[in-house]
């Protein structure tokens, strides 16, 4: 994206549209300098989606103030020299054009466009050593990354088939016959003439690649492709132990705490992929209005529509990453359906809605569906749900990733770009302010209504606007009182006046979806009421049954994913990590609520780590903040969880070191805007230590 940069006003407009960081690199002597924490900014820019760094500019509560470059060629010199030192820098991902100098008030300022690193780029790693030296951009902040997403970049690096390895010690007893039967059944469907039909099942799955031989090794078996596509639920379980599906129908289009419909692997069913996609497809468009069409004779039951939600459907499951420890998830709601997989596109966001590429992590998979007529080819499926719903005349699907948890999420909403009740309530709240604004204008406003909080980004997909106009119309909407924005960088969000961000009791109470300002009615279309099937549950489902009142494993207590910033949240609610720790989209952080919930093993490791408090009724100050870092290493804390831990009360943790570390820097809030909130939780911020002891070493047991 190209700014041209001459006044503070500028960079305030780079900074809504893109990664922003600001650095003042002037040095010791005054003429500049690369500042040692640049590079942690670049490892932690390449391995999200880029962005930019601005050396001569500080930025402080949000304010920036240039201070420029005396000699900004040495710094530039300097900067490439330093990349191209494999000992510090991993990879270079810069070019001449991507490092310029800008005059801004008179001063020189260094603009340092960072690009996303590619997967096979990743990780973008510092000192020789990827393990503790990788770093990732969230919320406007770098963060160590732990040792398992360093594993996972490295293996998405080296593993352009994620789904080809072998399982040692599977077979064929571990597959369900009747599935396989079934697939054998939709190809003859498919392709009557298939020389994989003749063969027996053994050799059917090999030319499947859901069983294979390695030339190198000579190890042969089931693949991974094999297990997850025709498996049993035993088997699944076994050898992918975060694997998890999830289909839930919600009856309104608002917030819910309950479904009508729910689809998980319980006992019942093989679990399997492909029993999976056949149920839930008849599942999302079983109450699909169907307009009659005639085709050489015959009516044409496939419209652009049920052909949108098939590629939707079979790309979250090509594309998951099935050692995420998240689920996968599909949601159903008279207004939208939503998509959601474990891990990140493979490809540039801007790529994928091209089409024309594609990376697939599970090629086999991908190759499995395409050969009974499921899915596209050459990139080409995304592009296909994109027309499928421009075709009614509905607003853009909301394709985005999350980098914490890594995840990517596909909104399809059925609602007009400018619903007419959407528009007469906003005249009637706004007046004449609303009535005088263009069509963008107008465009910006609604979209803001229909989907409460909204990103520059979301409102590029959805506006003909060039990047700057529109970053020139939202500041002047927000001056105008028309709308109100929160957060810093591109971390910005917009909302109409009167909305509220998430708060403790959104993230901690139950599922919410998109929702209308108070004033605002819900916009209508020809699936905005539920049919009669649905909108008086049956008995089966007014009462959940033991299977889904209380579910077992990670996925078993529904919570908050409200939708907050560049439209996250849209699938509604939350899950547990391996650890029992419970993952919020609203927080960068997994959150340890309750000890109870915790696995044995973290938990134990926990309790030694927080064994000196526990132990001690008195402890000197630095020992007492150590401790407290220690546990709250790469996770949130609540205060409850904390004081059991520590063996101290809550208001005494608080008062006497909490407010404190948090007031230094040395500790960050889960939520900034309710400080004492009873479920308030604490991290420590990488790299800190105790603050200097204030008062003499004593211990009393």
């Amino acid at each position: 994206m190209k700014f041209d940069l001459h006044t503070l006003e500028d960079i305030n407009l780079l900074g809504e549209s893109l990664e922003l960081e600001c650095k003042l690199a002037q040095g010791q002597d005054g003429t500049g300098e690369v500042p040692k924490d640049f590079w942690r900014t670049y490892s932690a820019m390449a391995n999200a989606q880029g962005g930019v760094v601005l050396f001569g500019v500080q930025e402080k509560a949000g304010q920036f103030s240039v201070a420029g470059l005396k000699n900004p060629a040495k710094v530039r010199a300097d900067l490439f020299n330093t990349l191209n030192n494999r000992a510090k820098v991993s990879t270079n991902l810069l070019n001449d054009a991507d490092v310029t100098t800008a005059v801004v008030d008179s001063r020189n300022v260094l603009v340092i466009s960072i690009p996303a690193a590619t997967r096979k780029q990743k990780p973008v790693f510092l000192n020789g050593q990827p393990l503790g030296n990788t770093w990732l951009r969230l919320n406007d902040g770098d963060r160590h990354c732990d040792e398992e997403t360093v594993k996972r970049m490295l293996a998405e690096h080296v593993e352009d088939e994620r789904d080809a390895r072998i399982l040692i010690g599977f077979g064929m007893h571990d597959l369900d016959d009747e599935s396989l039967r079934i697939y054998r059944q939709m190809l003859r469907d498919e392709k009557p003439a298939h020389p994989y039909l003749e063969q027996n099942d053994a050799d059917f799955l090999k030319s499947l690649r859901g069983w294979r031989r390695d030339r190198q090794t000579g190890e042969e078996g089931l693949t991974i492709a094999g297990l997850l596509m025709f498996g049993k639920w035993a088997a699944i379980q076994e050898a992918m132990p975060h694997y998890f599906l999830d289909y839930q129908e919600r009856p309104e289009a608002k917030t819910e705490l309950r479904w009508i419909d729910r689809l998980v692997p319980d006992g019942t069913w093989t679990g399997n992929l492909f029993e999976f996609y056949r149920r839930v497809y008849r599942k999302l468009t079983s109450d699909l209005k169907v307009p009659f069409t005639l085709k050489d004779g015959q009516r044409q039951e496939d419209t652009p529509v049920h052909v949108a939600l098939r590629e939707a459907l079979v790309n979250t499951l090509v594309h998951a990453d099935y050692t995420g420890r998240l689920s996968v998830l599909v949601v159903k709601r008279p207004d939208m359906f939503g998509f959601r997989n474990p891990g990140r596109l493979r490809l540039p966001i801007e790529q994928v809605l091209r089409g024309g590429e594609s990376d697939c992590r599970n090629r086999i998979l991908h190759q499995m569906f395409l050969l009974i007529g499921l899915g596209e080819r050459g990139g080409s499926g995304v592009p296909k749900i994109y027309s499928g719903w421009k075709s009614q005349h509905w607003r853009p699907p909301a394709l985005q990733e999350k980098v914490e948890p890594e995840q990517t999420q596909l909104m399809l909403q059925m609602a007009d770009l400018l619903p007419e009740d959407v528009l007469a309530q906003l005249k009637s709240r706004f007046g004449h302010q609303f009535e005088e604004l263009d069509f963008t204008g107008r465009l910006v406003m609604a979209t803001a209504a229909i989907e409460r909080v909204v990103s520059h980004k979301r409102l590029l997909e959805i506006c003909e606007a060039h990047s700057h106009d529109l970053s020139l119309l939202l500041s002047r909407l927000v001056r105008q009182g028309l709308l109100v924005s929160d957060g810093k960088s591109r971390g910005v969000v917009y909302f109409l006046p009167g909305e509220s961000l998430p708060t403790p009791d959104l993230v901690f109470m139950g599922p919410t979806f998109p929702s209308m300002d108070a004033g605002i009615a819900r916009t209508t279309s020809e699936h905005s009421q539920p049919t009669s099937e649905h909108s008086q549950p049956t008995s089966e489902h007014s009462q959940p049954t033991s299977e889904h009142s209380q579910p077992t494993s990670e996925h078993s207590q529904p919570t908050s994913e409200h939708l907050a910033h560049d439209s996250e949240d849209v699938l509604g609610f939350w899950e547990r990590d391996a650890q029992g720790r419970m993952l919020s989209a609203h927080l960068d952080a997994p959150i340890v609520d309750d000890l109870n919930k915790l696995e044995p093993t973290f938990l134990s490791a926990l309790k030694e780590l927080a064994q000196e408090p526990a132990h001690w009724s008195r402890l000197e100050r630095s020992r007492m903040e150590s401790v407290i870092l220690s546990i709250c290493q790469d996770q949130f804390l609540t205060l409850s969880a904390m004081s059991q831990l520590v063996c101290r009360s809550p208001d005494g943790l608080r008062q006497q070191y909490l407010s404190r570390m948090v007031k230094s820097g040395s500790m960050t809030l889960a939520f900034p805007t309710k400080p004492t909130h009873e479920k308030q939780a604490y991290r420590a911020v990488p790299g800190a230590r105790p603050l200097e002891a204030t008062e003499s070493p004593s211990k009393t047991p």
